[in-house]
């Protein structure tokens, strides 16, 4: 059962260099080690809010148990963190699940202390299953998360978003205050991979190109061979739509206007493909295979460097 295994946690904060209480949220214990999958901002701040817990955080459990966490790693633009406790006695263990199999209109519930209440449930369904950081308004690199209309408060940050199997499928983090319903998770499949990246660099490295890309499908194919009959005969792949002067992608001769088909050797369906095949390849030589006007096809050998994801 994912109940047990809520916790909430608490971090005192600062505000314009004042003492300003704590921040409240919410975090999920998922495996017997007392690793806790949490937010970012909860346990490092934001919008003018400082924490000042020195890597330490306040943990309840739902059975009233009360630990001093440790921050191990936070990264604060995809926003997930992970704080560790430390028990004699057995803890109450999350199951995570797979995002990619959430649908559009499934049923998912929302877990977590908004307000410090523990214990508290809400459902809703799934409103989209790959919303864009882009669509949103949220600048930096691009992030995808599961639009849900589960009543989300103050204090649900960090917990998680459960399936009707019980299995952790998201990570809530964020609502649009001005909307009612609109909030979002980021998908467990993605949390995954983050903390690879933290076991792995005890931080995230995220390779960049110097590329603003756009996937293809059928119709804007179609639309783009009506406007320009030299535009590559491809079924699919991911248009090139700006390159970045001085970048790793202008440096390895990337044009406006190509059609990436392959990368290191693999087919390129969609940017989410590329990014997965880059994974944290920082400094290394990937071969990217691109086709352009009148079905010319080159292959670039490009350096990827890392990225700042503010910008």
């Amino acid at each position: 059962m994912v109940v047990p295994a809520v916790v909430n946690i608490s971090v005192p904060c600062r505000i314009d260099g004042k003492p300003s209480g704590s921040s409240a949220g919410s975090g999920t214990i998922i495996d017997l080690d007392g690793t806790i999958l949490t937010c970012a901002h909860l346990v490092l701040g934001s919008r003018g809010k400082k924490v000042i817990s020195k890597g330490k955080v306040d943990v309840t459990l739902q059975d009233g148990r009360t630990f001093v966490g440790t921050v191990v790693n936070a990264d604060l633009h995809s926003d997930i963190a992970i704080v560790k406790i430390k028990s004699s006695s057995p803890l109450p263990v999350a199951k995570l699940g797979s995002s990619s199999k959430l649908r559009l209109g499934d049923w998912v519930v929302a877990m977590g202390c908004p307000h410090s209440l523990q214990n508290t449930v809400t459902a809703g369904i799934v409103s989209c299953v790959d919303r864009k950081s882009s669509e949103m308004g949220l600048g930096g690199m691009l992030r995808e998360y599961i639009q849900i209309d589960c009543a989300i408060n103050p204090g649900n940050s960090g917990g998680p978003l459960v399936n009707l199997d019980g299995e952790v499928v998201g990570v809530n983090v964020m609502k649009f205050s001005a909307a009612t319903g609109l909030n979002f998770s980021v998908p467990i499949d993605s949390v995954k991979k983050i903390m690879k990246h933290f076991m792995k660099n005890g931080r995230i490295v995220r390779p960049w190109l110097g590329l603003k890309m756009l996937d293809l499908n059928e119709m804007i194919i179609a639309q783009l061979k009506n406007k320009d009959a030299t535009f590559p005969n491809v079924n699919n792949g991911v248009l090139v739509l700006m390159v970045t002067p001085g970048s790793p992608a202008d440096l390895a001769g990337f044009h406006p206007g190509d059609v990436v088909i392959e990368f290191q050797g693999k087919p390129a369906g969609s940017i989410t493909e590329i990014n997965e095949l880059m994974g944290d390849r920082v400094g290394i030589p990937l071969k990217v295979v691109v086709k352009r006007a009148e079905d010319n096809i080159v292959t670039l050998t490009v350096v990827p460097e890392e990225a700042n994801p503010e910008l």
